[in-house]
């Protein structure tokens, strides 16, 4: 924690605050080692104090031994925060985290006598950089979401025959990473066939695989705080059209070629129009919409990611996916992701599932 505490520091001095609120829990976790996710994380010189209520006290008495805690009892987060606080203090604040409401709250609570000063995201920009005990973690989240999406594909090889659903896909995966030591899901899990499988954050339903179908997955889950993140598009039946197979080599070879790309010292712009080139170049372009990945740690979606907006440069140590994806309304669509690390000299895969085109016979 000391040199994530140093590094704090330092953003606190490039932006001219003696003192800095935290309010993303997130962060919070990252820097104190508290995960309840209620509360807040004053640091004021080399004094760190949490603020929560009563449910939570003993919780970050065991998790951030060397915060101070407070239990806000009656007073309420401002109230509390104003007795902290010295007269005259420049608190930096997570603007692009606390809604209006809070603002207001603190806004009124201090009055003249403490300047609020946003932060604007460099907060978060420590969090950017995995350690190699984290890569671990993501590695081993990771490698859990390889053990389920084998399983999956056994289990559709058992079941599709028995009028499955998205739902009874979804729960499988599900089952089978908790049962493989996930701690829990990193986000919904996502298991779209046929039509459905045109929409990117499908919801899972009760319509029944069928012979023809594209089957998307999209799921993670969480290991010691640390999420992963893996899609696969398999196919129900034998014999894929033509349209369809031409749809999932566009996008596995967009995949690949912005893996290629992917080294220190690379614009993530540059990544993403790599694979944005591809599906375009084939004639699919206005059907890819979302960016090429996001960072991956703590939580799901962090930065840097790969989209056109951002010109970010990679650096060793940046954990990230690449997911480009083809959607056709009302057809099908097809979605290939991976996580990995970027390293000195490129970057190493820390999914090991199979990216051919799997079939799955009725």
């Amino acid at each position: 924690m000391n040199d994530r505490m140093n590094r704090l520091h330092l953003a606190m001095k490039e932006a001219d605050v003696d003192a800095i609120l935290l309010t993303d829990g997130y962060n919070i976790h990252y820097l104190s080692g508290y995960k309840g996710h209620t509360g807040c994380m004053l640091v004021i010189d080399d004094k760190i104090y949490i603020l929560t209520d009563s449910r939570y006290t003993e919780q970050v008495s065991i998790e951030a031994p060397s915060a101070t805690c407070v239990d806000i009892g009656m007073d309420g987060y401002a109230k509390m925060l104003l007795k902290l606080v010295p007269a005259n203090t420049r608190l930096g604040f997570e603007n692009n985290e606390i809604s209006y409401m809070k603002y207001k709250a603190y806004s009124e609570a201090f009055g003249n006598s403490i300047k609020l000063i946003p932060m604007d995201g460099r907060i978060d920009a420590l969090r950017q950089i995995k350690t190699d005990e984290e890569i671990e973690k993501l590695a081993e989240a990771e490698k859990i979401g390889d053990i389920a999406f084998e399983r999956i594909v056994d289990y559709l090889r058992e079941n599709v025959k028995n009028n499955i659903s998205e739902m009874d896909v979804a729960l499988e995966l599900e089952y089978a990473m908790r049962k493989n030591g996930a701690s829990g899901l990193s986000f919904d899990t996502i298991a779209a066939s046929g039509n459905n499988s045109s929409l990117p954050h499908a919801v899972p339903g009760n319509r029944i695989l069928k012979d023809g179908d594209f089957l998307t997955m999209d799921f993670g889950c969480t290991y010691e705080g640390y999420c992963s993140d893996m899609t696969r598009t398999v196919y129900i039946g034998n014999t894929p059209s033509d349209k369809q197979l031409e749809i999932y080599n566009t996008v596995l070879k967009a995949q690949l070629k912005a893996l290629d790309m992917v080294k220190p010292g690379v614009k993530c712009s540059e990544v993403d129009a790599c694979a944005r080139d591809i599906i375009s170049a084939a004639g699919y372009g206005k059907y890819f919409g979302h960016g090429l990945g996001h960072s991956v740690g703590l939580f799901i979606h962090e930065e840097p990611r790969f989209s056109r907006k951002c010109d970010d440069i990679l650096a060793s140590g940046v954990v990230i996916t690449v997911e480009p994806g083809i959607y056709l309304p009302g057809e099908f669509g097809v979605r290939i992701e991976d996580m990995i690390v970027v390293t000195d000299d490129g970057y190493k895969n820390l999914a090991g599932s199979p990216k051919e085109l799997i079939k799955i016979s009725l």
